[in-house]
């Protein structure tokens, strides 16, 4: 590290125009080859994928995505003469459109059930020839645009559906901006120097833009989800600035030291960088853990992720070098410089209000332990009502077109129109026929069913199928209630002495059956995930302890921030208030997600934290003093970090988009427990406690573990040099420090 580090000072300026090279190539790259993003949740073998593989081969036409157009009259009714004459011609044209299969509307002689009750609503089925991953924008655009041609002063048109959604202008990068700025004011009054603040942000940028780019190009190898640009970016800005402010607080002490700009960044890179590096690689384990799940959904978002951490680690300890050079000493303040120049070097001592706080956990460890304990189990009881399904359309922005169509057709139909339930089977003879004949008649009186279209032959007559609609919205329990009753109750009754074989599809039961799959694999992908954690912990530190605590405090952050992603979107505490829209259940690919973002942050701040302590203890062999003085040195980084963090995810929450938003809040919290709570009060705590225990590791392990450093060897050695310097100017000074506070 110390040798790339000094060959990125030495060839400063080829370093950054390697990397606004690399810049500007993939941008171009992306620009040119465009986007591909697939958010297919098509899980192999389970019902609702069969279901849509029959509906593709029995009806080639159907196999797309179905989305609807909605139209409103504030006077008269939807079938005067004009408005049918004006929807008419606009269905028709939209029919004309290549990547439309088939438009049904309530004017043709199967569609009085499109017309509501009261006259005022009607809307009409727009299939296209493929699913919604494979659509692009523009061609949702098209369609889009010519309805809204069809509007007057009394005639409402709206439009919604899967392929639609994908139209709906997001917010914008305010999100990005206003996490960027939050995190230069952090830095500026962490720093006081604004060369220094401003460059954890630029290299996080330049990381972090990369990446996205890259991402747009990844779409076109493996499918990925059209969030995962952006969920890059929100991991991405979040750990490459917390990166980026260890190494320039490491090489803004090594300046006041007295050590001149290349020996500092050599130093900061060497020591802190090798920590950076060590902490993304865990950040990418726990998210390449995805993989295990054997889901190309997921497999997309994890190496998407991935790939933005390791730009911004290789940001950090290749581009940061370089510009550190060329600020020189004006890393520190006017104040600072000026005073070095006076008094000459002077090591930093941990004082003030880090050096009482670590002072007071060691003396009351039971009572401050017990209390983070509370906080954390109070946090996390709300995860217990977790509900994993699907959320509609009912939930974007009141001024959205699909928000509009959505509450359109609840109104003059009922919410289930909105996410039916698609029934499908294989038909043989006129056994089967007679089945499904009865079998329409008895799902009209099932309960939860609110209405159902006669049954539909294929042309050769050997497939059928049949919607059903709900009396719930898709993403309602009663929705996923009826998915099960029918499943379960109400098909195996009719197919019994038929050879009809009913599948169940539509959105609730492709979204139930994907989060069927992920609950039934996520206990051994978060086995795996902690195994490996822990055994990266192991090899570093050498201790049975830190990893099992490391683990411990890493599912109750996960847990805790659970608690409050439910408490806010599933029962909608706040959640109007944020704009996120009413409750609704949480998207089934959260957990996965988050599990392994969470756990790859939450180790950052336990390989920087506990680094520290071992460090100590290799030195003094004192664990009281270990912990204090590891914690009174990194808990004022460890927090300007974590503020930066937290004011960057809670931006995303200005994105517009419901999943970003839940991943926003859910890593802000968790990060916030993390710092403020977990790291900086239980752990140290626990430490406490434990006494000497905190670093057992039996002889057998010890001979056979391979042996790892966070930290160089030559830099654990110079620490007895920084001792002696501190101990003399503690004497000079006649001030006591941390390390000699008693506890």
């Amino acid at each position: 590290m110390a040798a790339l580090a000094r060959w990125c000072v030495q060839r400063r300026l080829v370093a950054v125009l390697l990397w606004l090279l690399a810049f500007g190539g993939v941008t171009a790259g992306a620009a040119i080859a465009g986007s591909a993003y697939s958010n297919d949740y098509a899980v192999p073998g389970t019902e609702s994928g069969r279901a849509t593989e029959l509906l593709q081969e029995g009806f080639p036409g159907l196999g797309g995505d179905s989305d609807t157009v909605v139209w409103h009259t504030t006077s008269g009714t939807v079938q005067d003469a004009d408005v049918e004459q004006t929807m008419t011609g606009t269905l028709d044209r939209i029919a004309e459109l290549p990547e439309v299969a088939s438009v049904s509307g309530p004017y043709d002689g199967a569609g009085a059930g499109r017309v509501s009750e009261d006259g005022h609503t009607a809307y009409a089925t727009v299939t296209f020839a493929d699913s919604a991953e494979n659509i692009s924008p523009a061609e949702a655009r098209s369609v889009v645009d010519i309805a809204k041609e069809a509007e007057t002063d009394g005639l409402q048109v709206e439009l919604g559906g899967t392929a639609i959604s994908a139209t709906e202008s997001s917010g914008g990068h305010l999100a990005e901006v206003v996490g960027v700025v939050v995190a230069a004011i952090v830095l500026f009054l962490a720093f006081g120097s604004p060369a220094a603040s401003l460059l954890p942000i630029a290299t996080a940028l330049v990381g972090v833009g990369t990446a996205y780019a890259g991402i747009a190009l990844l779409g076109h190898a493996m499918t990925v989800a059209d969030f995962a640009p952006m969920l890059g970016m929100l991991i991405g800005l979040g750990v490459g600035i917390d990166y980026a402010l260890f190494i320039v607080t490491r090489h803004r002490r090594g300046l006041k030291r007295g050590l001149s700009v290349t020996e500092a960044v050599t130093n900061a890179v060497a020591t802190t960088g090798r920590a950076v590096v060590f902490a993304g690689a865990t950040v990418c384990i726990a998210l390449l853990g995805m993989l295990i799940l054997r889901l190309s959904f997921l497999n997309g978002v994890a190496v998407a992720a991935s790939l933005t951490v390791i730009l911004t680690v290789a940001a950090s300890v290749t581009l940061l070098p370089a510009l550190l050079s060329f600020i020189g000493m004006r890393a520190l303040s006017r104040r600072e410089r000026r005073r070095l120049a006076e008094h000459g070097p002077e090591p930093e001592v941990p004082t003030g209000l880090a050096a009482r706080w670590s002072a007071f956990v060691e003396r009351h460890p039971k009572l401050l332990g017990s209390l983070a304990l509370g906080v954390v189990t109070l946090l996390a009881l709300p995860t217990f009502s977790l509900h994993l399904g699907t959320s509609d359309q009912g939930n974007d922005p009141k001024s959205s077109t699909t928000r509009q169509a959505y509450d359109l057709l609840a109104d003059g139909f009922g919410p289930g129109v909105n996410g039916p339930l698609t029934l499908v089977t294989p038909v043989d003879g006129a056994e089967d026929r007679l089945a499904l004949d009865s079998l329409d008649t008895s799902l009209r009186g099932a309960e939860g069913v609110a209405s159902v279209t006669p049954v539909t032959y294929n042309s050769g007559g050997t497939t059928a199928y049949l919607t059903v609609v709900p009396d719930s919205s898709p993403q309602s329990r009663a929705t996923s209630d009826l998915v099960d009753r029918l499943r379960t109750d109400i098909l195996p009754r009719a197919e019994a002495g038929t050879s009809l074989d009913v599948h169940v599809g539509g959105v609730t039961a492709a979204y139930d059956d994907f989060a069927d799959v992920i609950v039934g694999k996520l206990p051994v992908f978060v086995g795996v995930v902690i195994g490996l954690g822990c055994l990266l912990l192991l090899l570093a530190f050498r201790s049975v302890g830190i990893p099992l605590k490391a683990a411990a405090m890493n599912v109750a952050a996960v847990a805790a921030a659970f608690g409050v992603v439910v408490a806010i979107f599933q029962w909608g505490w706040g959640s109007d208030m944020l704009g996120l829209g009413r409750a609704g259940p949480i998207e089934p690919f959260l957990p996965v997600i988050m599990v392994s973002v969470l756990f790859g942050l939450s180790m950052d701040y336990q390989v920087f934290l506990v680094s520290r302590m071992y460090e100590e203890w290799l030195e003094t062999g004192d664990n009281r003093r270990a912990v204090r003085v590891g914690l009174a040195e990194t808990s004022r980084v460890i927090n300007s970090a974590a503020v930066i963090m937290i004011s960057v995810f809670l931006a995303f929450v200005l994105s517009g988009d419901r999943v970003i938003a839940m991943f926003g809040i859910a890593l802000a919290s968790a990060v916030a427990l993390d710092a403020f709570v977990l790291r900086t009060l239980l752990v140290p705590a626990l430490m406490h406690l434990l006494g000497g225990a905190n670093w057992w590791l039996p002889r057998r392990l010890d001979r056979i573990l391979p042996r790892i450093s966070i930290e160089p060897p030559e830099c654990r050695a110079a620490a007895h040099e920084r001792l002696t310097d501190v101990v003399e100017v503690l004497e000079k000074e006649s001030q006591q420090d941390v390390r000699d506070i008693p506890g």
